[in-house]
């Protein structure tokens, strides 16, 4: 705040000045010194520049802070922005909640626009056993209102998790493996939700098991829990994440899909995302990597047959051939014909790099069966070709990639963890400590995608998850290398990395 105050003088820095009392409110907001941000704010909120509005919403959540509810209120009327006002209504309700009646109703005429107050002033009336006649017609006013009391946001982050825990309606919970990748992407988004809790934030953590049932499934979108949500994470499957994105779609609720890369299904939607990047996200990050290198035009692209890698495949044969690249073989690998598949590229024991037919392979695959063999070959072999495959073979415990003479595997993101970050170990730390295992891969995806979705909604920001993600273009991750949701239902971060002195490092 010291720092800021340089600036305040409008004579010697113009519209700077502006901008120096918006952020000392801010600051002192954050200090929980009320009586500063509103001599600060005070002097930006009236005045005509960019920021007006927002230094209204700042000066109003001053005022309630400091207890003078009532200049709050009229400060929030001046509001002009809907985006804006939507957050100052919101936190209305959170403040006045709980404030006396008599109060609240003496001033319903004056402040019944704002959605906010009427919503806590129901809350307050009914609240109550007895009524004043003056509190009864009061409460009869707002019940003719009820649509938009209804459309307010209270100021807790609440997130709902639909995953397919067990697999039959009969199935008890106890029957939950620990092993399953669905409880370890739960017990990452658990552990992260826990640390927002104790940092303070207002979240709520709600968890349906889907239980593989259609049936099921309805019934629980019924529940009272899913129309409050503010993002739904999850299920997993097609036929589950299709009917649960309708339900989304239809209540405008952010649907996120944790682990798949088939975007095709939200293309027409404005609601449902892919946390990880969709298919013609891999092969437009694969592409602008290649783009960069001057490894050769000459590519050959194996693929597994899972519907990821064979559509990720197929585009990339396209896209590069657009790009200028030549793929001369393409193909579906199995561990039973990666080997030749390979050795067709001229991958031999004894052969050199001068023999080889290709300039660059990609293997598009997660199966250890697949990674296994060709990551033997490789060993046997003393050529300098350069591998993309997965991120997923970071995790293959046969692969040691610094004892290979040559470093030629690089690394396609999906989501890939910052392993030697320093909050990456903090929280393999904190979540041994806590479970007595080190996390999973999914237990990674979990905890990073609450850190996504709070980093993006709330409200500091609002719960405008479309709205906030457009605002930004690159954003650093907690415990991944980051995402870019930008303008986009998937993650379109997509480099890919290089294997340096044991540490990742996204090619240049």
């Amino acid at each position: 705040m010291p720092l800021f105050r340089e600036f305040l003088d409008a004579d010697k820095y113009g519209n700077l000045s502006n901008y120096a009392a918006f952020h000392i409110g801010e600051a002192a907001l954050g200090a929980n010194q009320p009586e500063q941000a509103i001599t600060a704010l005070r002097l930006v909120s009236e005045k005509v520049w960019t920021k007006s509005d927002e230094s209204k919403y700042l000066l109003a959540l001053a005022y309630f802070q400091n207890q003078q509810n009532q200049e709050a209120l009229k400060t929030i009327k001046g509001i002009k922005k809907e985006s804006v006002r939507e957050l100052a209504e919101n936190a209305t309700f959170e403040y006045l909640k709980q404030t006396s009646a008599s109060f609240m109703v003496a001033n319903l005429q004056e402040f019944k626009e704002n959605k906010g107050y009427t919503a806590a002033l129901k809350m307050v009336l009914e609240s109550q056993t007895i009524l004043s006649a003056t509190e009864r017609a009061a409460y009869y006013e707002l019940q003719g209102n009820a649509q938009g009391v209804n459309a307010v946001k209270d100021m807790v982050l609440d997130f709902v998790v639909i995953l397919p825990f067990t697999s039959s309606p009969n199935a008890p919970a106890s029957s939950v493996e620990a092993s399953s990748f669905v409880f370890e992407l739960f017990q990452g988004i658990k552990f992260a939700v826990n640390r927002l809790q104790e940092e303070g934030k207002q979240v709520t953590l709600h968890t349906f098991d889907s239980k593989r049932d259609m049936n099921h499934l309805s019934e629980l979108l019924k529940d009272p829990v899913m129309a409050k949500a503010d993002a739904i994470i999850g299920p997993i499957y097609q036929d589950e994440v299709d009917l649960v994105s309708s339900f989304a779609e239809s209540s405008k609720i952010p649907l996120i899909h944790p682990l798949s890369n088939l975007g095709e299904r939200f293309e027409n939607t404005e609601y449902s995302y892919l946390f990880r990047p969709s298919v013609a996200s891999l092969s437009r990050g694969v592409v602008d990597a290649l783009k960069k290198q001057d490894w050769g035009k000459k590519v050959a692209i194996g693929y597994s047959g899972s519907s990821r890698d064979e559509r990720t495949g197929l585009l990339l044969k396209d896209q590069l051939t657009a790009a200028g690249f030549s793929v001369i073989d393409e193909q579906q690998v199995n561990p039973r014909n990666v080997i030749d598949f390979l050795q067709r590229q001229g991958i031999r024991t004894g052969m050199d790099s001068v023999e080889l037919e290709v300039d660059q392979i990609i293997l598009l695959t997660d199966d250890p069966s697949i990674a296994q063999p060709t990551f033997g070959l490789m060993e046997s072999v003393n050529a300098s070709v350069p591998f993309l495959v997965m991120d997923s073979w970071l995790g293959f415990n046969f692969a040691d990639y610094e004892m290979l003479e040559f470093p030629n595997f690089h690394f396609i993101s999906n989501n890939t963890p910052r392993f030697h970050a320093e909050a990456m170990q903090q929280f393999k730390d904190n979540f041994y400590a806590q479970n007595l295992v080190y996390p999973s891969l999914n237990a990674t995806i979990g905890r990073e995608l609450v850190f996504w979705l709070s980093s993006n909604m709330g409200p500091s920001k609002g719960f405008d998850l479309r709205r906030n993600l457009d605002q930004s273009a690159f954003q650093t991750g907690k415990v991944t290398w980051g995402f870019n949701f930008q303008n986009s239902n998937n993650n379109r971060y997509v480099p890919v990395f290089k294997m340096e002195e044991g540490e990742l490092k996204p090619l240049q």
